[in-house]
């Protein structure tokens, strides 16, 4: 009886173990192959069958990417038969080779199946409009924006930009408001209809006096008429020039040493102007100059006294602001920015930090 019983029990426990659903997919990886971008999104079907012997689940799909969009079979699957798991592939904006998975949840074993798809998109070509995306009058150009990224106070950079008239009659291309350390030109001056052409930024950094990251906004004349609604700006970021320094140069270099790089204001009432102070030490072995202060707000007035002097080794400084609370609101972050001829702190970021409390007006 006993041992009936047990067999009994190992046959009911076998019988468990064998009653399940089995998931078996057509293939575990689809390759598109190469396609363009322009024949949008491409859909692929894994067919899926169930092997065992009780109702299959497809509980979820987990895409690596929202570029990857999962349908699949929502109704259980029974015994033999079959369903589907659709790939979505959506190829806009991404150019060049892809591989994706799914993530597929169900309720048999293993739980999880990784599915993938991948191929490669040929981009389309891009229309005149996608190129020059800043239009003035009947000339288009590729950007508002002339960037010059960094340049050393002693030199002069050049940089261009491609232009086209996109109407049916000559251009002419001219720009207004240009400061002293900025060139700007057109080549050729005048478009013929449909003509692309080339503008030339020269910047001049030993004219320009101040540091760090700069912007200048420069109009343009298109066929003698300044449009004033529109704006081109000129960027640059101007840092001093280390690297002729030698070896005994460096060693005998200034040290610019601040006490504390952020000022902490506390609580403070609104439209309050409130003194902020960092103060600083050349531990260094030669003069240290103050080359140009900001701030990246005109809410922070600083004082630009010690600009342009020199620091001996060993003497201490200070750097003072006033933050003018106005109409901010909780808590408020600002920077100063303090260039110097510290070769390895030339740039250094000061922060100083409120909570803003704008009380009610009393009646």
């Amino acid at each position: 009886m006993k041992k009936f019983f047990l067999l009994t029990i190992m046959v009911l426990n076998g019988a468990m173990i064998w009653a399940q659903p089995m998931l078996k997919i057509s293939s575990a990886e689809h390759d598109f192959g190469k396609f363009k971008e322009e024949a949008g999104s491409q859909k692929y079907d894994f067919v899926v069958q169930n092997t065992g012997n009780q109702p299959l689940v497809i509980q979820n799909i987990v895409a690596s990417c929202g570029c990857t969009t999962p349908e699949w079979t929502k109704g259980p699957i029974p015994p033999k038969g079959t369903g589907k798991i659709t790939a979505i592939y959506d190829p806009k904006d991404r150019p060049g080779p892809f591989n994706k998975t799914l993530s597929v949840y169900t309720n048999s074993k293993p739980e999880v199946v990784v599915l993938v798809i991948k191929g490669e998109v040929i981009p389309h070509e891009k229309t005149t409009e996608e190129l020059f995306i800043f239009p003035v009058g009947p000339v288009r150009f590729e950007s508002n924006h002339l960037a010059f990224t960094n340049i050393k106070k002693n030199e002069k950079k050049i940089r261009t930009m491609q232009v086209i008239n996109t109407s049916d009659k000559p251009a002419k291309i001219e720009f207004d408001n240009v400061p002293p350390h900025l060139a700007m030109k057109a080549n050729p001056t005048t478009l013929k209809p449909g003509q692309k052409g080339i503008i030339e930024g020269t910047y001049d950094a030993t004219k320009n006096q101040a540091w760090g990251y700069t912007t200048d906004i420069v109009r343009l004349k298109i066929n003698d008429i300044v449009d004033q609604n529109v704006y081109y700006a000129v960027s640059a970021n101007l840092v001093e020039d280390f690297s002729g320094l030698t070896k005994d140069e460096m060693a005998n270099a200034p040290v610019f040493n601040v006490e504390t790089k952020t000022v902490e204001l506390g609580t403070i009432p609104g439209s309050a102007p409130k003194d902020v102070e960092f103060k600083f030490t050349n531990d260094g072995k030669s003069d240290l100059i103050i080359r140009f202060i900001k701030a990246s707000c005109g809410c922070t007035a600083v004082q630009q006294g010690i600009q342009g002097q020199g620091i001996k080794p060993g003497e201490t400084g200070s750097i003072k602001a006033v933050f003018n609370s106005g109409s901010y609101k909780g808590k408020v972050t600002k920077a100063i920015y303090v260039y110097t001829n510290d070769p390895k702190n030339s740039e250094v970021v000061l922060m100083l930090n409120a909570d803003v409390n704008q009380e009610a007006p009393k009646n």
